[in-house]
């Protein structure tokens, strides 16, 4: 499940989107939440969603319940700084 990366990302690594992880800060693009950003606090592969700290709905009794968003409607703008995540870097360039 890949994500789109922002500009900056973009010219750093040399690619256009990368597999979302847990931590990963994200802006939602499309939808409700447009230009919330917040961390990834869980990925459902089953469902294909995405839950994002700071994106949650009311429920009808008063408690707040974390909304799914799909990868394709988010923007990665800063990845988790984790040891062991692997960016294949700049691919070599076709002469």
């Amino acid at each position: 499940m890949s994500a789109h990366l922002s500009k900056e990302l973009r010219q750093k690594h040399g690619r256009r989107n990368i597999p979302v992880r847990v931590g990963d800060k994200v802006r939602v693009m499309r939808g409700e939440f447009r230009k919330k950003e917040g961390a990834i606090e869980r990925v459902d592969r089953k469902n294909r969603k995405l839950y994002i700290a700071g994106v949650e709905r009311s429920k009808k009794d008063g408690t707040k319940a974390r909304f799914p968003i799909h990868p394709s409607k988010v923007l990665v703008v800063e990845l988790n700084a984790a040891k062991n995540r692997k960016i294949s870097i700049k691919s070599e360039v076709k002469k």
